[in-house]
């Protein structure tokens, strides 16, 4: 089994980096990957946690970018010790606080009195995510759920308007191929485009040096991967697969390696051949 999108409290998962190596193991995950969003700072621990635990081990990240709808794109075999993708976080992070002492005015004009101590408590001591802030509120009571939380609270138009500064998608694959990794497209299916805009998109971002799409994800549909794939064939493109685990507080219906209710396990994943194409463009 294989999961190459997962997620550690570096950004917004539930886990630590050691802690999901654990659970990959435990979860009879052979090859993993850890792609935290806009950070490589857990890549060390987890890298030193999978030599002991014997597990094949990818370092990754997952770069937030401008240039359509939920464009996220996933790096593979990136440095950890990378000054620019370093530098980056740096920035990055500055942004994410000014953004989180937003969420929480909004949130206390909305009737929702949480602090910053608030959110550090519950999270154990992280502090600047939407899914920490979501975690927070269920915790006083103000929802039943983290999505309820996310519904009822963070996905208005006043919270989406306060969205960070992210790179163009161009920038984002440059990083990540300066880093000595390869771009890959994260979960197609959320740009929400029809075929012919996400084609016309698609050919730019292999323009910028994209290597590959993420045909096989938690939540796609058959249909949807198979045309992802088709569509990565088409273009001498590879295709990943990842679950994007974050933690059962955060996504309760999506489990390591196995995605949405299984829906990895169902997919007819085809495991080696991921793999040995994901290395070979690594190399």
């Amino acid at each position: 089994m294989i999961d190459l999108h997962m997620h550690s409290t570096c950004s917004d998962g539930q886990d630590t980096p050691e802690k999901l190596v654990e659970l990959a193991v435990a979860s009879g995950i052979d090859v993993m990957a850890l792609t935290d969003h806009d950070t490589i700072n857990g890549i060390e621990r987890a890298c030193n946690a999978a030599e002991k635990l014997g597990i094949d081990f990818i370092p990754g990240i997952e770069i937030g970018s401008s240039g359509g709808k939920e464009l996220h794109i996933l790096g593979y075999g990136v440095s950890y010790k990378d000054k620019g993708l370093i530098d980056f976080y740096d920035e990055n992070r500055v942004h994410r606080i000014a953004r989180r002492d937003r969420f929480i005015e909004l949130l206390n004009k909305a009737g929702v009195p949480v602090t910053i101590e608030d959110i550090c408590r519950v999270n154990n001591g992280k502090s600047t995510g939407r899914p920490h802030i979501a975690r927070t509120i269920v915790s006083m009571g103000y929802a039943d759920s983290v999505d309820e939380a996310f519904k009822r609270y963070l996905q208005t138009p006043e919270f989406y308007s306060l969205d960070r500064p992210k790179p163009r998608f161009d920038k984002s694959i440059e990083m990540i191929n300066n880093a000595g990794g390869i771009a890959v497209l994260a979960h197609p299916y959320t740009l929400k485009l029809d075929k012919y805009d996400f084609t016309i998109l698609l050919k730019k971002l292999i323009s910028a040096g994209l290597s590959g799409i993420e045909c096989y994800y938690s939540r796609h549909t058959v249909e949807q991967t198979v045309y992802y794939r088709d569509i990565a064939n088409e273009y001498g493109l590879i295709f990943t697969c990842g679950s994007d685990y974050h933690g059962l507080d955060v996504k309760p219906d999506i489990l390591p390696g196995r995605g949405c209710n299984n829906s990895l396990l169902n997919a007819g994943v085809p495991e080696k051949e991921i793999i040995e194409r994901l290395k070979d463009k690594i190399k």
